[in-house]
């Protein structure tokens, strides 16, 4: 339940960062990525927590900001995945507004609290400080570019997960890195995505959100409507956004021939 502005875990063994996007399939990738630790973690956090990646792993792993994430891109293979930004904000509403009673601070600093009405959520998370904003509600424009540059060079969509997981386990084989397992559901809450055209019931509610996070509709989600963004069904597929396949393949070829 964080604001921290350091959004990528980076590995100290392995030329590897993740951009963690929470509601984005977070604690699913979190769990997968802890069997590239050496060690056993410490016991008595979550996987899903910040403070895990900070303290928990014997120093094999620490969170970074963008800004670091980028001058770290001729050296290290970097990834994310992001999600339709209006199911993501329905998705936290659900979560943190209406199941926990208790709100995250961070969104009780924002103003947010347990039970309010979606129209009032999306009014408050739409005009708040970015300084103020906890990361579940942060456009993912925000995570994961610096200086209007994307700083993963892969970014898979929720949406197509299963097909973008196993181009993802391709793409790090091919950067010489270590293989990832299938991919765990976890923290999986709602069936169907029919309650987004639902809450999202009025133009305003939906110019709000566009306007807001207009880098995330730009840079992730461009090639879609926004009403088939809205009706929720599942989206046409696309591949993936990389950058630097070429020289990836370049580099294993060199490596086959020496």
């Amino acid at each position: 339940m964080s604001k921290s502005p350091r959004h990528f875990i980076l590995f100290r063994d392995i030329p590897l960062l993740y951009g963690r996007v929470p509601k984005v399939a977070n604690s699913s990738i979190k769990t997968t990525l802890c069997k590239l630790l050496s060690n056993r973690p410490d016991g008595g956090i979550k996987t899903t927590a910040d403070r895990f990646w900070r303290e928990n792993t014997h120093g094999e792993t620490q969170l970074v900001t963008p800004q670091q994430a980028r001058r770290l891109r001729s050296s290290h293979f970097s990834f994310s995945f992001v999600r339709n930004p209006f199911d993501r904000l329905v998705a936290a509403y659900n979560n943190k507004i209406l199941e926990i009673e208790d709100v995250p601070m961070p969104m009780k600093t924002m103003g947010l609290h347990h039970g309010m009405a979606f129209d009032h959520f999306i009014e408050i998370v739409c005009k708040s400080d970015p300084e103020l904003m906890d990361n579940h509600v942060r456009p993912q424009a925000e995570m994961l570019l610096c200086a209007n540059k994307l700083v993963p060079k892969f970014v898979g969509r929720m949406e197509h997960m299963n097909d973008h997981w196993r181009r993802l386990r391709r793409r790090m084989k091919l950067e010489g890195l270590p293989t990832l397992g299938a991919i765990p559901q976890k923290n999986v809450r709602r069936e169907g995505r029919s309650d987004i055209r639902v809450l999202f019931h009025s133009a305003a509610l939906i110019d709000r959100v566009i306007e807001r996070y207009e880098e995330d509709f730009k840079h992730f989600y461009g090639d879609y409507s926004v009403d088939a963004l809205l009706d929720g069904h599942q989206l046409n597929k696309l591949p993936p956004l990389q950058r630097g396949v070429v020289k990836a393949k370049k580099r294993q070829r060199t490596k086959q021939n020496a």
